[in-house]
């Protein structure tokens, strides 16, 4: 198998990203059996192209989210890189989970922030004589 699994959309959010802010991100290997990818299908003309990288970034984009890595960009290069039987290619990573934390549930006061409630008195017997 090259990708860990193959979906179509993107299931996490927009993260408004551009070519230029793609490019600060530096590239770090990554294996392709642990990428799942955002396409179903892809352009074979584009995959077997020369020039299929010439007016795009040289590395594929990939978003972290929920511990998955997505492959947003970079299909075809990707899946050369396979035909090549490679099974590591140099990615920028874009982590959603450092920066957008995934917010807890609010949880209740804890009963050491309640104040203390006063003893309530015994009930006095009363005397039957």
């Amino acid at each position: 198998m090259i990708f860990k699994a193959v979906r179509e959309g993107r299931p996490y959010p927009d993260h408004g990203m551009t070519t230029r802010d793609w490019a600060l991100i530096p590239p770090r290997q990554v294996r392709m059996d642990t990428l799942v990818t955002t396409k179903r299908e892809l352009a074979l003309d584009a995959l077997l192209a020369d020039d299929s990288t010439f007016y795009g970034d040289l590395f594929p984009h990939a978003v972290q989210w929920k511990g998955e890595l997505y492959l947003e960009d970079g299909l075809h290069r990707a899946l050369r890189a396979a035909l090549q039987q490679r099974n590591v290619i140099h990615v920028r990573v874009l982590d959603l989970d450092a920066l957008m934390p995934v917010a807890q549930p609010a949880a209740g006061p804890t009963t050491e922030s309640l104040p203390a409630q006063p003893p309530v008195p015994a009930p006095q017997q009363r005397d039957s004589r």
